[in-house]
């Protein structure tokens, strides 16, 4: 049976891959609507340009749609797949855009992101999904990401975990760790005064 979310607990895709990378930015950027530029945002925002303007083209061949609503009833979600290829019978491969490198480690919120594109498009287009890719335009290659029934679980718990800090409106303490670096948010954040005062209750993902 589909549940019946209130219209507060639908939670956006782009949520769950801020959720992995950290919590407090989460709860930051959806909670507390708060955002900053750095000069990873601005290549972020580079890199979407062409994809979120939206469309409808033949590649090879390919169905190709850009910028495409998305959204699950099952799992309360609602987004836009930056790009999704249409094989010829039906079958979607959601492609996210990301501005930095191909990534060898610390890939797992990105695969979560990509994983619950998959779970709507299955919903919306009664396709199986098996394995979409994410494009890293810095390296101009794309990383292909296999939906295993073990990704799959923990993209699932990644949606629980995500909607349970986001319909709290709680705001986690910082890692205060490398990541903070690099984080848009990290003035407004300021994990270093605020310190990680407690441990994080939140489990990572693993690596796919």
């Amino acid at each position: 049976m589909t549940p019946d979310w209130a219209e507060a607990e639908f939670i956006p895709v782009s949520a769950l891959q801020h959720f992995v990378y950290c919590p407090r930015q989460c709860a930051l950027i959806h909670v507390e609507q708060v955002f900053d530029e750095n000069i990873h945002t601005l290549r972020g925002r580079h890199v979407h340009e062409r994809v979120d303007e939206g469309g409808l083209e033949e590649t090879e061949g390919i169905r190709v749609e850009r910028s495409l609503p998305i959204w699950s009833e099952r799992y309360g979600l609602i987004g836009k797949a930056d790009l999704v290829e249409f094989a010829d019978d039906g079958t979607p491969y959601p492609v996210e855009y990301k501005h930095g490198r191909i990534k060898k480690k610390s890939f797992a919120a990105d695969a979560a992101q990509l994983c619950a594109q998959a779970l709507c498009l299955e919903e919306m287009t009664g396709h199986t999904v098996p394995r979409g890719a994410v494009y890293y335009f810095s390296s101009r290659r794309r990383r292909e990401v296999d939906f295993t029934p073990e990704l799959r679980a923990d993209t699932e718990r990644v949606i629980r975990e995500t909607r349970v800090l986001l319909t709290s409106s709680a705001i986690p303490l910082p890692f205060n760790d490398k990541r903070c670096r690099e984080c848009s948010l990290h003035t407004i954040c300021m994990p270093e005064m605020i310190g990680a005062l407690a441990v994080n209750p939140f489990r990572p993902l693993p690596d796919p």
